[in-house]
C-alpha cells in the first residue's frame, strides 16, 4: 500500500502489529473526514465497479546497515 506511514516496536513483531494499527487509524480517520477516496486516488488507486484497485508493485526491497564500530 503506497501510503507514507511509519511506526516502530521493540521486536519485527511488535512493529508489524504496530504498522498494522496505524494504517488501521489512518484509514478510518481519512473516512471520517471524508478525505480517504482523494487520498487513495492521489496514492495511485483507481475505483473500478464500485471497489478501490490497488496500483501494481513495482518491487520490494529490504535493506540493512551496520553503524559504528
Amino acid at each position: 500500500m503506497p501510503l507514507d506511514i511509519m511506526s516502530s516496536g521493540k521486536t519485527p513483531e511488535e512493529a508489524r502489529k504496530a504498522l498494522d494499527e496505524a494504517v488501521h487509524l489512518f484509514l478510518v480517520t481519512a473516512d471520517d473526514m471524508g478525505t480517504l477516496d482523494e487520498i487513495l486516488q492521489e496514492t495511485g488507486y483507481e475505483l473500478r465497479e464500485g471497489r478501490w484497485i490497488s496500483p501494481s508493485w513495482v518491487a520490494i526491497e529490504r535493506h540493512s546497515s551496520i553503524l559504528g564500530a
